[in-house]
Formats: C-alpha cells, structure tokens, sequence
C-alpha cells in the first residue's frame, strides 16, 4: 500500500457516516481532536521504540501513518505536497536546511 492509496481510503472514509467509519467519527469531533489522536500516537510510537519493541513500534507506526494522514485530510493538505517537500529538502544537506529555517 502507498500513502496516497491509504489518503483516498481516507478521504472515501470521511465522507461516510460517523456511525459506520472510525475516521468519518474522528473528523466529526473537529481539527483538535483529530490533532490530538495524532499527538497520542506519535507518544505511543515512541514509547515502543524506546522500548525496542519491533512488533509494537510496527504497530504503533501504522497508527501514527494513518493518523498523519487523517490530520492532513483535515486539514486539506495532500500527502503529494508533503512529498514535493521532502524531495526539495533532500536537495540540499540536512544542516544546511536546518540552517535556514
């Protein structure tokens, strides 16, 4: 599966009824909670690789993916613009992008 495919099972998600989809009733509580879900996991995924718990940090790495994603399509940015990011940033060194912000 790619980001983008997981974006449109997404965004197919959202449009249905909070009854019947987790993302459709996430999206429903607002832009805060969907952020905050988000924060949760990353906490979570974090704790597992603290922890050095493959099966777990893979797990927990899925939730954050998936969330990150959730958080995006709140947020109307597209994974695609997230990636032209990445790939200007790796144009040049890490310090130096680091350097410019």
């Amino acid at each position: 599966m790619t980001l983008e495919e997981l974006q449109n099972i997404i965004a197919t998600r959202a449009e249905a009824s909070p009854d019947e989809s987790w993302t459709a009733k996430l999206l429903a509580k607002g832009n805060d909670k969907v952020a905050e879900k988000l924060g949760e996991e990353a906490i979570e995924t974090v704790i597992e690789a603290v922890k050095g718990n493959k099966a777990g940090l893979t797990s927990e790495a899925a939730d954050l993916l998936y969330h990150l994603l959730v958080t995006l399509h709140a947020n109307d940015v597209h994974i695609s613009d997230v990636l032209k990011e990445l790939e200007r940033r790796t144009a040049q060194s890490g310090l130096s992008e680091k350097a410019a912000r």
